[in-house]
């Protein structure tokens, strides 16, 4: 969703000025706040990319820069003098009369200028394609994934095996394959890894012409917009709701310090279950 707005709303666009707001948000930038600015001015967004929970804006000189959200980050195109946002961290002002804003209330994300890594940012090179990646090693992925002896849902969140499918997404994926989250990954067969990998990709792209998935304010696109795919949800979140498929109470129960929702009915706990 972040990438589809930046890649309509800032590439070729030059960057002709650059303002930190709160040095934290720039921390990863080894050389400092004064280095982050001059080096990103007069250079041109050429590409807008994503692996995992990255963002990068690829730049004309081969350089990137990278970005996390962190827990509450927004990355949010606004005309020139607009009011500021209350948590507004970095501006990069844009040609065009644009301004392209880094808003994190928490703090917890930043930006750095990446060297070289325009193609791929050597700080992300260990995070998997996503499943959307026309590169994605799907047989690959099958054989990491009977070898981990994990559960399948672990195995789902494990971004060095498959990156892009958060907490949500994989219970939507799961509940549609008609899996537990506990099942051991290596009894899972081929036709099974083949299913849920279709189905996770049918979520994602469900969620990707909806906007992505919206529970607060926090969650827009670059434009301000929320997500609606939040209000077609299956599994997640619908605790105590019937299942979509066959009635049953949707149940949660916790996971990894969050949750997850299952049918009974439809995805049974297996008998050996890795949790």
């Amino acid at each position: 969703m972040v990438r589809r707005g930046l890649e309509r709303f800032v590439v070729d666009a030059a960057i002709e000025r650059v303002r930190v707001l709160h040095p934290r948000s720039v921390r990863r930038h080894i050389a400092g706040v004064a280095d982050f600015e001059d080096q990103l001015s007069d250079q041109r967004v050429i590409a807008a990319r994503r692996r995992g929970k990255y963002l990068w804006l690829a730049l004309d000189s081969g350089d990137a820069v990278l970005g996390h959200l962190g827990m509450s980050g927004q990355l949010l195109v606004r005309p020139r003098g607009a009011d500021p946002e209350r948590h507004l961290r970095v501006v990069l002002e844009l040609s065009g009369g644009r301004d392209l804003r880094f808003v994190d209330q928490r703090m917890f994300g930043g930006l750095l200028l990446a060297r070289d890594g325009a193609e791929l940012p050597l700080q992300i090179a260990h995070i998997a394609r996503d499943p959307l990646d026309e590169l994605f090693d799907e047989a690959g992925f099958f054989t990491a994934v009977r070898r981990r002896r994990t559960g399948v849902k672990r195995a789902l969140l494990d971004q060095t095996l498959v990156s892009g499918v958060g907490n949500i997404y994989a219970d939507e994926a799961l509940w549609a394959a008609r899996l537990h989250y506990a099942r051991p990954t290596e009894t899972l067969r081929r036709s099974e890894v083949e299913r849920l990998l279709a189905e996770v990709r049918a979520v994602m792209l469900a969620a990707l012409d909806e906007g992505g998935t919206s529970f607060d304010a926090l969650y827009v696109n670059v434009n301000g917009e929320s997500g609606y795919f939040d209000r077609s949800l299956s599994a997640y979140g619908q605790e105590g709701e019937p299942c979509p498929r066959c009635g049953t109470a949707i149940r949660r129960t916790p996971f990894m310090n969050r949750s997850s929702y299952t049918c009974p009915r439809c995805q049974p706990r297996p008998r050996r279950a890795r949790w």
